[in-house]
This record gives structure tokens, sequence and C-alpha cells, in this order.
């Protein structure tokens, strides 16, 4: 295979596509760029045998075009960021993992997640977040990190970090930190305006400890960190936080991977195409165009042109030696993708993730709960499926009698007043909260039904913050996710078949 700039250039390039086969524009993308490596979303899973046929039909593709296998690459985090199909086993968010209060959990969720990948034929999963959620406003973070000190996140995210390593690659984000924003770089470009002492005290921290555990990649920010980058470029283009702080400051020696370059922090401000090359001159070894293969053969051409050969040469050294590594890793059965083991193991580590917050016990529901609250929606643009979520309201009135109304996201004066009016002859309140701290006319329906005197359980459905609010004499539940398997779960809670146990990592 002759090693030419287009082959090099081929090499750092992470594309995405539309639907559950392999489309014309990615062959072509492939066969002319000489591409090796993919990224997979949830658009792209139908079942776990689909996802398997896909993968080997990508890896012979890239393989007959390359000479090397593809890094297949996926956001397995677990929680709501899953893109597993239904009869694969998609372990807790790591908040929930670190709110277990046990560290062997999250050791044992990296430990089936890889199994599971591997056996899928992905060989590389965009995994832990070792973000340090200090802002309790950020909106796109939250329960994706084990908590709010960085020697939590370290300790859970290491533990991960050996267990997905067993089968599969980990990736350690977002270096060097979001998780002090309000601004998701999925939609508009942050600013972390810290010294490099600042970042050495909390953010940094995990990285390093990542870094030393052994984890084989590191994915790079969209923030702008003025006190360390003054080129006015964020993180994922910048030589003085990847050359600098990542490579020299930390020595890490590992794959450098960007987030999605088609995020609206790098294409609104910069220019996906643009902005990749001057990710690659900055020293990041693979770039992700993870939405239109098109796009990404326009960065293929921008970087044949323009990129620093001392810099390519380097890079794609790393990758080929991860890649020729990868050839000696050994191949899981299919049967380890839909283990029942595995899903009954995830299930107990949600169970166990359940903490009680206020009273110190929980009201009894009585003979007429009612239960209210907000449909499942699309919190962040990191979730791009709603496939394992359920309503609250509906499905636990179900499941235990009583009444339900369903309220909006945002509801206002009206719902309100409705919600009120529909606990009048109700023996306790079951109310649901997304994401409430961010969505706070949510907020003001729970202290409303609060001031009704009746009994009142708010499951916190997304971010615990939600229950930093809580009425007097009211009781909050951590759920960390909106997923069917945690409503199964709080069922049981709020009938007393399971006492919650967990013990939150975050303060609120």
């Amino acid at each position: 295979m002759i090693r030419d700039i287009t082959w090099k250039t081929g090499q750092r390039i992470v594309a995405g596509f539309e639907g559950f086969t392999v489309p014309e524009a990615l062959k072509r993308l492939i066969r002319t760029y000489k591409v090796g490596n993919i990224i997979l979303f949830r658009r792209n899973v139908e079942s776990a045998a689909q996802l398997y046929q896909l993968c080997s039909e990508l890896q012979d593709l890239v393989m007959a075009e390359t000479g090397l296998p593809a890094l297949i690459a996926i956001d397995q985090e677990g929680g709501a960021v899953s893109r597993l199909p239904q009869e694969c086993a998609s372990a807790p968010c790591a908040m929930a993992v670190a709110s277990t209060g046990d560290v062997e959990n999250a050791y044992q969720s990296g430990l089936l997640t890889g199994r599971t990948l591997n056996a899928l034929g992905i060989n590389f999963d965009l995994a832990p977040v070792m973000d340090t959620n200090s802002n309790p406003g950020n909106p796109v973070i939250g329960v994706r990190s084990f908590g709010d000190q960085p020697e939590t996140v370290a300790h859970y995210g290491c533990a991960v970090i050996r267990g997905l390593e067993q089968s599969v690659l980990s990736c350690a984000k977002h270096f060097p930190g979001h998780g002090d924003t309000e601004v998701d770089s999925h939609l508009g470009l942050p600013v972390v305006d810290k010294s490099l002492d600042q970042l050495e005290a909390c953010e940094l921290v995990p990285f390093r400890a990542a870094a030393e555990a052994g984890v084989s990649a590191i994915m790079t920010t969209h923030i702008l960190f003025p006190q360390i980058e003054k080129e006015n470029v964020p993180a994922t283009m910048s030589k003085a936080i990847v050359q600098g702080i990542l490579r020299q400051r930390l020595g890490f020696q590992g794959l450098v991977i960007s987030d999605c370059m088609m995020m609206q922090a790098i294409a609104r401000f910069y220019g996906t195409v643009q902005g990749s090359l001057a990710a690659i001159n900055a020293g990041v070894d693979l770039v992700c165009i993870s939405h239109d293969p098109a796009l990404a053969g326009e960065a293929c051409a921008a970087a044949i042109s323009g990129a620093d050969p001392r810099m390519m040469d380097e890079c794609v050294a790393r990758i080929v030696a991860v890649k020729q590594a990868l050839l000696k890793r050994p191949r899981l059965p299919m049967s380890a993708a839909v283990d029942p083991q595995a899903l009954r193991a995830v299930q107990q580590q949600r169970a166990a993730s359940v903490c009680l917050v206020g009273a110190q016990e929980l009201a009894p529901l009585g003979g007429r709960p009612f239960f209210v609250g907000c449909q499942p929606f699309h919190a962040s643009q990191a979730v791009d499926s709603l496939g394992r979520m359920t309503g609250f309201a509906e499905y636990l009135q179900s499941q235990l009698g009583g009444t339900s109304l369903v309220t909006p996201v945002e509801p206002g004066a009206e719902e309100i007043a409705k919600a009120v009016a529909g606990a009048a002859n109700a023996t306790s309140i079951v109310l649901c909260t997304y994401n409430a701290h961010i969505r706070r006319e949510q907020l003001a329906l729970m202290q409303a039904l609060g001031q009704t005197g009746k009994p009142l359980i708010v499951c916190a459905m997304g971010n615990p913050y939600d229950l930093s609010s809580l009425p007097q004499g009211a009781c909050g539940l951590t759920a960390f996710e909106y997923t069917a398997d945690m409503l199964r779960i709080l069922r049981d809670v709020l009938t007393g078949a399971y006492k919650p146990a967990g013990t939150l990592s975050v303060k609120l």
C-alpha cells in the first residue's frame, strides 16, 4: 500500500453517515481519500445483528482500501447518551455509577460496555467523560460527569477506563474540561476564563489520572481558554493546549481526537473545513466530521494541500501503531453483545444509584396517587435518540393506579393551575422533573404542588440539581436518566419493594 499524502490524510479523518447500511457517498469517500475511521450514532443502529453486519462491511471496505483496520468509534457513555440497540446492555450514566458509592461498579460498567462493543465490531468507545461538573448550570455535561470534585471524577473514571480497555480503546473527554460552562458547544462557543494553575487544580486532575491509567485517547473540546491560548481559537485548534499542555505538560502519548467539527462552536465561528485543517496542524491525530461524507471529503482535500508534513508523519505513526495493535486484540463472539447477565448487572447498578434526598423516609402513595410531569425530550445535543425513553406519568399510573397528568416541558401558569387542581383528591403527588435547573418553569410547578399540603415525591429524571429546590417536607429521588429501565426501578422504589441506598456524588 502506497502511503502518500492522500493515504496519510485519510488515516486522520473520522467520518459519519446516515442510515443502517453503508451509503455510496461514504464508499466514495473511503475509496477517494482512503478515510480509515468511522463514527456511529443511534441513527446507524437498528438491531444488534444489523450493527454487527454494518461494522463487518465497514471493516472490509476500509481494510481493502487502506491496508489497515478501521477505528470504528461510538459514544457509548451510558444513561441518556447510549447508541446501542435495546437488546444490548447499556450502563447507567457516570453520575449514577459514582452515586452507587462503589468504584467496582465503575469498573464493571466499563468491562461490560467494552465486551458488548467488541462483540458488535466496534473497537473505540468515546467514553468516559472526565469533565468535573463544577458548574451545576452546565447544559451539556451534568450527569455525564462522575461528580463535582476532580478526585471523584478521576477515581471512578479511571475504573471505567480499566474496564473498557480490556476489550476496546477508551477515550477521556472533553480536554481540558467542559465542566465549568453555561454554553453547549454543540450550539455555541463557550469560554472558560481560567489560568493554567486553576485548571491544574480542578479540570486537569482527571485527565492526568486518565493518562496514567492507560487511556488510549483523549478528546479535545471546542472551548476558548483565553488565558492559555491567545489566538482566539478553541482547544481543538490550539497548539498551546494540544502540544503545550496535553503532550508536554501531561506527557500524554496516546491518540488525540477532536470532538465533532460540525458542532456550531466550530462550524459557525471558524468553518468545519478550515477548523479541521487547523486542528490537524495543531497535532490532533483524529478529526471527527460526524455527519456529512461530502464535507469530510472537503476537509481531506484541504489537508492534502495544507497540512504540516512533520506533524502529519508524527500523528500517522501513532495511528498506525494503534491499528497494528488492534489486529492482535481478541474478538468476542456475537453472543457477548446480548448477554442476559450483562442486562441484569447494569439494571442492578441503576437500582443502587437511586438516592433519597430531603425527607428521611419516602412518603406512602396511598390509594389515589397523582403522577405528573413532562414527557422525555432532547435535553442536550449529545442525546441523539429517545429510543430507550418512555413517559413518566402514564407509565407509573398504569403500574400503580391513581391519576396522571402530562405537563409541558416549560409549564405556564395555566398548566400549573391544572396540575394543582388535579391533585385535589389525591392521597399523594409524584412529580417528574427533567433538568428543571435549566427549564425552571418546572421548579415553579414543584413549588405549587408543594403548597397543596399533600405528600410530595419529586423524581429528578435527569440532573439531580432539581432537588436543591425541594419544598419543605417533600422528598426527592435521583433517577439520573429518563428511560424505561429507570422507570421500572422507580416503580419498585415507590411501592417499597426496593429501598434507595445511593449516595449522591455532587452537592445540591
